[in-house]
């Protein structure tokens, strides 16, 4: 599965464990997080996260 960084605290989302915070299950890919889905540590936008290369 493809990771997602935070461009504001560099926080990573690992689908794998999902978000706990958010109640988003593990497995739940990066494109399946709902648009309202906000970075657990800073609060920023989905939008803002960018792509593992």
């Amino acid at each position: 599965m493809t990771r997602y960084f935070c461009k504001l605290c560099d926080y990573e989302y690992l689908p794998e464990q999902g978000d706990p915070h958010f109640n988003i299950k593990p497995g739940t890919s990066f494109e399946d997080l709902p648009d309202e889905w906000e970075c657990p540590l800073c609060g920023i936008k989905k939008s803002f996260f960018e792509k593992e290369d």
